[in-house]
């Protein structure tokens, strides 16, 4: 039964908005009440947290969806609904978000960091809200706007202060076992390890964290063996500690060759050259061990390492090395800048900023793409002929007509708002013109060429007026 996992696939899913309320408010001796309707709840986000206790994604990794509670429908009397609970889901210290390309979206590290997977749909107004001058009486409301939903991959990176490295059945588990409490599985085979193993080593003042990494095998960095699965528990350790094997029975053989072939890994997978390296000669217990030990550690040396030679199961050397690690751990913590808070900048969009784009497709379609033209479209009920009355109106205020006749659009063009996968598609008919858009040259009016019904009366009626006088004049007695 698998108790260990470290990456997994999650399908999340943020709560809906609640519909906005059309309703009228309802008194006796009062039959022009005016709207009242509420405006609907926000739906809950999908939050992930990062926990200290917890060490693992297993629970993730049996239950993938994940889904926050929607926001409850406005009501009459000017009530809103209750917005919906947010989803917390705790994960351990060190977990990487990345999208379904591989592309990271977070780097959640520390107890406390916080990162929104998806936002919840905001809430509908409901005709109170959308009550004005010109429209005193809505009789209809916004639709609550969808949660976000996508799918994202949470991947675990260990975090410690020093990686233990080598092949397996080097010794690193015993190793761990004698220096911390953590307890491992141990056993005379090859891949007793499956797991990263984490234990807490306290030397004098100063405490830090141990990593016991699976065993590494020739080609782990290309996914050979385990290496590949668990080689990124070492990119956040400071100091990696190779553990030599002087007791090996295998003949082609030797920790000078085993070193050789985990920097060559460690070289293959990249992002680790500037780790400090110790290197541990393991099973000194063993008489051919010690010997082994003695005859390789100036070549060690010289190479620019760092030597101790001990043996966990004798328990010979380990306060020397314990003590080592210590102090290197201490100067790295010391030479790290301090830590400044951090500061919020915020940066305000610019006031003529429509935030939309129109764009002439090949297949002669009018595209639309914004923030604002989309959420209004989806909180727009197209049953109701007033609402679509009024995301006309909130288009044109926007813009979005004197851009598409930039574009070229004329009246009976299609015009998509949003995405490809999920957009509203229409026939354009652009409003109708208020007059000052006619005018030509200051002063002038094509309008006034073509005499009107009405100034065709007067001038007749004039006309008449002007011959029954001149009759009357020439035939009136003297």
């Amino acid at each position: 039964m698998t108790t260990f996992v470290d990456r997994v696939e999650l399908h999340v899913v943020a709560g809906n908005g609640g519909h906005g309320c059309a309703s009228v408010h309802r008194e006796k001796f009062k039959p022009l009440g005016g709207p009242d309707g509420g405006t609907g709840g926000r739906g809950g986000d999908v939050i992930l947290v990062v926990d200290q206790s917890v060490t693992t994604l297993l629970e993730y990794h049996h239950s993938p969806h994940r889904k926050a509670t929607n926001g409850k429908p406005g009501e009459g009397g000017n009530r809103s609904g209750k917005d919906g609970q947010d989803l917390v889901l705790p994960v351990p210290d060190g977990t990487v978000i990345l999208d379904k390309k591989g592309n990271v979206l977070a780097d959640l590290v520390g107890q406390g960091t916080t990162y929104v997977a998806a936002e919840g749909g905001r809430g509908g107004l409901g005709n109170a809200a959308l009550a004005s001058a010109r429209r005193k009486a809505p009789g209809f409301a916004l639709l609550g706007e969808p949660g976000r939903s996508g799918d994202i991959v949470l991947e675990l990176k260990t975090v410690a202060d020093i990686a233990l490295v080598g092949y397996p059945s080097a010794g690193k588990s015993s190793l761990i076992s004698v220096l911390s409490a953590a307890k491992p599985k141990i056993a005379d085979y090859p891949f007793t390890t499956l797991v990263p193993n984490l234990g807490v080593v306290t030397a004098g003042s100063t405490v830090y964290t141990i990593a016991d990494v699976p065993g590494l095998i020739p080609g782990a960095s290309q996914g050979r063996g385990l290496g590949l699965e668990f080689l990124r528990h070492v990119e956040r350790c400071s100091v990696l500690v190779h553990i030599l094997d002087t007791a090996t029975l295998e003949s082609d053989r030797d920790p000078i060759s085993d070193l050789d072939m985990i920097e060559e890994e460690l070289k293959q997978y990249g992002g680790l050259e500037d780790r400090p390296r110790i290197a541990v000669l393991n099973k000194i217990d063993i008489p051919d061990g010690l010997d082994l030990a003695e005859m390789i550690r100036p070549e060690l040396e010289a190479r620019g390492l760092s030597v101790y030679e001990v043996s966990a199961v004798a328990r010979t050397g380990l306060k020397e090395l314990s003590f080592a690690l210590a102090e290197i751990i201490a100067a790295q913590r010391a030479a790290k800048p301090v830590e400044e808070a951090t500061r919020v900048v915020i940066r305000p969009k610019a006031v003529d900023d429509s935030g939309f784009t129109v764009t002439l497709e090949e297949d002669g379609l009018y595209r639309v793409r914004g923030e604002k033209p989309e959420r209004w479209v989806r909180q727009t009920d197209f049953n109701i002929d007033e609402a679509v009355g009024y995301l006309a109106d909130r288009l044109s205020r926007l813009g979005v007509e004197s851009e598409l006749m930039k574009a070229g659009a004329r009246a009976g063009d299609g015009v998509a708002i949003g995405p490809e996968d999920d957009a509203v598609v229409f026939d354009w008919e652009p409003t109708v013109l208020a007059g000052a858009e006619m005018l030509g040259r200051r002063g002038e009016d094509h309008r006034l060429e073509t005499p009107r019904p009405a100034a065709i009366r007067r001038k007749d009626r004039d006309a008449e007026r002007d011959d029954a006088d001149k009759e009357y004049d020439e035939f009136k007695p003297f």
